[in-house]
């Protein structure tokens, strides 16, 4: 029900916007019509392509990782000890049991996904269950929880739906623009190559900078996975997880998909950066105590 209203709550969200910009870039003196027709294909292709892959997003982390998934009567005493916690967890928030699998990984991470609450996965990095003690193992799991319980997942799929129709939307937009003030009675304009381009350079520009806020709000989230780990487990495991996870930070040498998902991801900085610093997760985490 949270899955659906979430989405009724985005759908409408993005409706009235469309609206907005409808009416705007007809007062700009472009066609209501084309204007419409194209914020329309721009919506079926941003939102659809991020609905898609919010739904394929489990067989393909399973199948990019190469995910072992976790059977029933496990006999490691750490995964066993993870499998219990988690159990617990989701009771305790009303949620199916999300699978759990371990991929083989230099980089001690984890990360949730899936396309709902009640069909989530978690996925532990090997080398996470090997430097972590249980307790720090059950504050990770906890982290991820708080992902699922929170339906970040979907949050976040249908805010870059939103973000990647606004950016095709805008970058024809602004381009239509561009064409017109070049022509003049003669002709002129961008040609048909030059208008392609100048799409493609304004499409990467626009999502550069919209990229500022997603990684914000990612920041954020993390923020509250972690508060909500410690309500769980309490503060202390999870501050002695993120320690390790810190010292023993081995970046992935492939091109990370999943990145933004992760429970650590230190590959940027600044305004782009999609997890906060450790060392100021870990002191919002001290507060707690």
């Amino acid at each position: 029900m949270a899955f659906l209203k979430r989405i009724g709550i985005f759908l409408i969200t993005n409706l009235l916007v469309m609206l907005v910009l409808g009416f705007v870039v007809s007062i700009l003196g472009l066609k209501f019509q084309e204007t419409w027709g194209l914020l329309i294909i721009c919506a079926i292709f941003g939102m659809g392509g991020s609905v898609i892959s919010l739904f394929l997003s489990k067989p393909l982390v399973k199948a990019s990782y190469k995910v072992q998934i976790v059977k029933p009567g496990v006999t490691h005493p750490k995964i066993a000890y993870l499998v219990s916690a988690v159990e617990a967890m989701a009771a305790e928030r009303n949620l199916k049991t999300p699978e759990i699998g371990i991929y083989n990984s230099k980089d001690a991470n984890a990360f949730a996904t899936g396309a709902s609450q009640n069909s989530a996965l978690i996925a532990f990095s090997s080398a996470l269950i090997d430097r972590l003690s249980e307790d720090e193992l059950a504050a990770v799991a906890g982290h991820e929880m708080s992902h699922i319980s929170n339906g970040d997942m979907v949050t976040m799929t249908l805010l870059m739906g939103v973000v990647n129709t606004f950016v095709m939307f805008f970058a024809r937009i602004l381009t239509v623009i561009i064409d017109n003030a070049l022509r003049d009675d003669r002709g002129g304009g961008l040609g048909y190559f030059g208008y392609m381009l100048v799409i493609m350079v304004l499409q990467n520009i626009l999502m550069l900078l919209a990229n500022i806020p997603i990684a914000a709000y990612s920041r954020w989230r993390e923020f509250k996975a972690d508060a909500g780990s410690a309500n769980l487990v309490g503060a202390a495991p999870m501050i002695e997880a993120l320690k390790k996870i810190a010292v023993g930070y081995v970046p992935e040498k492939r091109t990370d998909s999943y990145a933004l998902a992760k429970i650590n991801n230190q590959k940027r900085i600044s305004l782009f950066a999609t997890h906060p610093p450790i060392e100021v997760r870990i002191q919002r985490l001290q507060e707690l105590l």
